[in-house]
């Protein structure tokens, strides 16, 4: 019978890839690890560890292990989301990371709910929130650092999600091209038209840092149209982003959310003749999804989502 707590041990070595990094996310010590991996290979009667180098790293059998460890952890998991809804649901903290635009719109609002006061309360819930990009969040969510993810993908860069987890979509939203009136006027562009990108090609462009998947939608988007935009100027901050649209440094692709409440100047908005869209998504760890307050929170942002999705039909009804 193989013990699951050490199959736990092997899954986060795979996941921490360390000795002492899954010993410290483990609160355990380096050689109380490496006592409870051996057991585990006495128990399966084959190697599922080797030396390499100054590291460990898993053999085929360890490999084959941890791909059944995370089906049992994650039944695990559901087991004990289950428990405690039937206990009444605990006030634990929910730990959630998202990009940012996701913590403006759809998180932050639910601060107010949460810190209401009297019946406005929702004390059911507690939250913690590290603002991070798709990739860096999920790769927070395997590593258990966060409950949470929120992420998205475009449909020129569809989001590849990681095993062992469960993802519901929340939103659709634009991809918008924002112009200064005046440029938009020049190329003979009428308000709100929609627009071939191909017809600014020879424009400047101004894009988030190339650390960001915004950066290789746009890159992707352009390069459909046929050409490679020309950056004038580079910020992961859209706000930033739309007030040098506004002061008329160059064309920019912005999805729905990230723009800002306010601009410092007019701005042209269109939709694009080729659409891209931007699907925003919550992600949990399998079976984690049915712990009552992650599901709580599911269902605020599915409300939020919805909220926001009706104010974009407006705002292009």
């Amino acid at each position: 019978m193989l013990d699951v707590r050490r199959l736990r041990i092997l899954h986060y070595l795979s996941t921490y890839g360390t000795v002492a990094a899954a010993a410290q996310a483990l609160h355990l010590t380096a050689p109380a690890i490496s006592q409870q991996l051996a057991a585990l290979e006495r128990e399966v009667g084959l190697p599922v560890v080797e030396k390499q180098g100054r590291t460990l790293r898993l053999t085929h059998v360890g490999e084959l292990l941890v791909s059944h460890a995370d089906i049992v952890l994650s039944d695990l998991a559901a087991a004990e989301s289950d428990l405690e809804a039937i206990r009444g649901g605990g006030h634990g903290i929910v730990r959630v990371a998202a990009f940012a635009s996701a913590a403006r719109t759809l998180i932050a609002p639910l601060w107010k709910r949460i810190l209401g006061t009297g019946e406005e309360a929702d004390v059911s819930l507690m939250l913690e929130l590290v603002e991070q990009e798709p990739d860096a969040a999920l790769e927070a969510l395997r590593r258990r650092d966060v409950d949470l993810a929120v992420v998205h993908g475009y449909t020129v860069l569809p989001r590849d999600f990681p095993t062992g987890c469960e993802q519901a979509k929340l939103l659709e939203e634009p991809v918008l091209l924002a112009l200064h009136p005046d440029h938009a006027a020049r190329m003979g562009i009428g308000p709100g038209e929609p627009v071939d990108l191909a017809r600014l090609s020879d424009s400047s462009w101004l894009t988030p840092g190339p650390e960001t998947s915004c950066y290789e939608m746009i890159q992707r988007a352009c390069g459909a149209a046929g050409f490679v935009p020309a950056i004038r100027s580079r910020s992961s901050d859209f706000s930033v982003l739309a007030a040098l649209v506004a002061a008329g440094a160059g064309a920019a692709l912005l999805p729905r959310m990230t723009l800002p409440d306010a601009t410092p100047g007019p701005i042209s908005l269109h939709p694009l003749l080729h659409p891209v869209t931007r699907t925003v998504y919550t992600v949990s760890r399998s079976g984690t999804s049915r712990r009552p307050d992650i599901r709580h929170l599911g269902e605020l942002l599915q409300q939020a989502a919805a909220e926001t999705t009706a104010t974009l039909q407006e705002d292009h009804g």
